[in-house]
């Protein structure tokens, strides 16, 4: 069966077949880059607003450039969901750099936990042991539990607490009657 019509067959077949697997990795691409909340000034209020790219657009975006972007959920809507999204452009700028994670990783770059004096800069470390933030009534919270929006404001007022030192005040705020201080003897 080693006829041309064959070997024709075949080829457009390894053709399509190479095709589509760059065109999955580029949709794949676009969609990992436009996952994430990410932080923004709003043009209509000039206020931090909390977006999140439509990652199915930008998905098919990045296989075909005739898709235009749009956001999936912003923190002004459905109040002004009707807006005219101009803070694309700023994200498209600023790129991953206005993620959420970025910014509170830029925002701890150098500071040391207030309790311990741990340093705090090796974001790329924290898989899943994020480090807190001590509140002017020092409460320890952990930043993911802030509004993304919130956090410029937050990271103003608040102090950089390690991970450990976070779940070690929290037990001791909830479980009083569980913890003995002990003055240390150096």
């Amino acid at each position: 069966m080693d006829t041309p019509a064959t070997w024709v067959i075949l080829s457009l077949a390894a053709v399509a077949v190479i095709v589509m697997c760059w065109a999955v990795a580029k949709a794949l691409g676009g969609y990992w880059q436009a996952r994430g909340k990410r932080l923004v000034t709003c043009p209509d209020n000039h206020c931090t607003a909390a977006v999140e790219w439509d990652a199915k657009t930008a998905a098919l975006r990045a296989i075909h450039w005739g898709t235009e972007p749009h956001l999936g959920d912003c923190s002004r809507w459905p109040e002004k969901s009707d807006c005219a999204q101009d803070c694309l452009a700023e994200i498209e700028t600023l790129g991953t750099a206005c993620l959420v994670r970025s910014v509170v990783g830029s925002w701890y770059q150098g500071k040391t936990c207030v309790y311990c004096h741990k340093p705090l800069d090796k974001a790329e470390e924290w898989t899943g042991q994020t480090p807190a933030l001590l509140g002017p009534d020092q409460i320890t919270v952990a930043w993911k539990e802030i509004q993304s929006e919130k956090l410029p404001e937050v990271f103003q007022r608040y102090q950089p607490v390690c991970w450990s030192c976070h779940i070690a005040e929290t037990f001791r705020r909830e479980h009083t009657d569980l913890v003995t201080d002990r003055p240390a003897r150096w």
